[in-house]
């Protein structure tokens, strides 16, 4: 790869493109391939390193002459750039991620790759080394947490919420957050989850909100909704907007439950029940096309309150799902009285797997304990093929995570399940020609 820049050259650019420049102006993105142990394991260090010359003229291609990518050593990239603003660095990320998921042929298999990406934008008084170690930090925390990409100061902004946000900015996120609402800069996104035959279940609807075309994580806006009662609000939104989703898969052909997370402060509301059979009519759906998420924080107020609306989302015919459960607050007295009919599993135990021989013994316990109670077991967090081979063995019923589908636009997911029914029909196709 002698046409990429080398790590030592990468930090001389750097520094050059620093040196005079406004903080803000530039980017660096820091790309690490997934799995690629297993490329080296699977083809020699030769053939990886093969497979790493192709994926880097892929992303030299992909971001074109506006940008600089060096090779960092191994499976690990970064791209420089001149940003004019968030939605640029953003618009590349997406970019680059989408070249090195297109399918690369290798002898006689299709591999196909992804990539976790940290992102950070300088700052004031930075040198190279600081603006490249916290975009390689961003990049450790996105795939500690899953998430396809990340910036630096997401991840400095989900501490500062966990330790307290100054007035000043809780201020600034409320105020986007009704700037939001009021200009349709919310969105749901949703991600699908899969029977371990491969088939899709249902669907979970995340949601995604966009002020001035900044994305602001959801990680730094849910704790403030919920601390300013904005959380209610935005609930009701979600739950009428899944609704009118499941309306639309099912108008496409798709028989699938759209799942959508619940807060305590909407289950404390004495009126929630009427206000989901309201979403439901509205949408013309039959009851069970719609799943409510509970976090296992509910489990410390099972008020009255809480507790019929409960029973009366049961009466209606929605479904009731128990989410990240087995990290939090879990207890068992109250898990016997939900009656819920799925139990998700926090994605830390996937993580583990399979070298975590105690987490594979819990998983397969819940597992077991969840289905004797009548619950699908779903897995979250699932990243890679060993880790669903293990899942597999502990006999979980279904698995959600990035291995399969990130979150998506509802567009973007008609036309993955689309997709997905057409290759199913021509492996049916293929199958009945060779038997005839």
């Amino acid at each position: 790869m002698a046409d990429l820049l080398s790590r030592e050259r990468c930090l001389q650019l750097t520094q050059y493109m620093i040196d005079g420049a406004v903080p803000g102006t530039i980017a660096a993105l820091w790309i690490n391939l997934d799995r690629f142990q297993q490329v080296n394991e699977t083809f020699g260090y030769a053939g990886g390193d093969e497979i790493i010359a192709v994926i880097g003229r892929r992303l030299d291609e992909a971001i074109g002459h506006d940008a600089h990518l060096s090779h960092m050593g191994a499976d690990e990239f970064v791209c420089l750039l001149y940003a004019v603003g968030e939605a640029t660095v953003t618009e590349l990320a997406e970019r680059i991620e989408v070249c090195i998921k297109a399918p690369l042929a290798w002898g006689d298999m299709t591999l196909h790759p992804s990539a976790r990406i940290g992102i950070a934008m300088l700052e004031t008084g930075e040198n190279a080394i600081q603006l490249l170690q916290r975009a390689d930090q961003a990049m450790l925390r996105a795939k500690r947490s899953g998430q396809r990409w990340l910036y630096a100061h997401d991840e400095d902004a989900e501490q500062k919420v966990r330790i307290g946000l100054p007035a000043r900015t809780e201020l600034d996120i409320e105020s986007k957050l009704h700037r939001a609402m009021e200009t349709g800069g919310l969105d749901l996104h949703y991600q699908p989850i899969l029977r371990l035959d491969g088939s899709v279940e249902s669907v979970e609807a995340l949601m995604r909100c966009t002020v001035d075309g900044h994305a602001v994580p959801p990680a730094i806006f849910i704790p403030i909704a919920e601390k300013t009662g904005l959380i209610t609000r935005l609930g009701e939104w979600s739950l009428s907007q899944g609704a009118l989703f499941a309306r639309r898969l099912q108008e496409s052909g798709h028989d699938l439950k759209v799942a959508v997370n619940i807060s305590r402060a909407q289950l404390l509301s004495p009126t929630f029940a009427q206000m989901l059979s309201s979403a439901v009519i509205y949408a013309k759906i039959p009851a069970d096309r719609l799943e409510l998420e509970l976090t296992e924080s509910l489990f410390m107020d099972m008020s009255r309150t809480v507790q019929d609306n409960l029973c009366d989302v049961r009466a209606t015919g929605v479904t009731l799902a128990i989410d990240d459960f087995g990290t939090g607050y879990s207890c068992l007295s109250n898990l016997k009285d939900i009656h819920a009919s799925k139990l998700k599993l926090d994605r830390a135990f996937a993580t583990a797997l399979p070298e975590d021989g105690r987490a594979y013994a819990i998983v397969k316990a819940m597992t077991r304990l969840g289905q004797e109670l009548g619950m699908a077991v779903v897995a979250e967090g699932v990243e890679n093929e060993a880790q669903i081979q293990a899942l597999k063995q502990a006999r979980v019923n279904g698995v959600q995570g990035h291995l399969y589908a990130s979150a998506m636009s509802g567009d973007t997911l008609l036309e993955w399940l689309r997709s997905r029914t057409q290759n199913n029909i021509q492996k049916e196709y293929d199958h009945d020609s060779i038997g005839r």
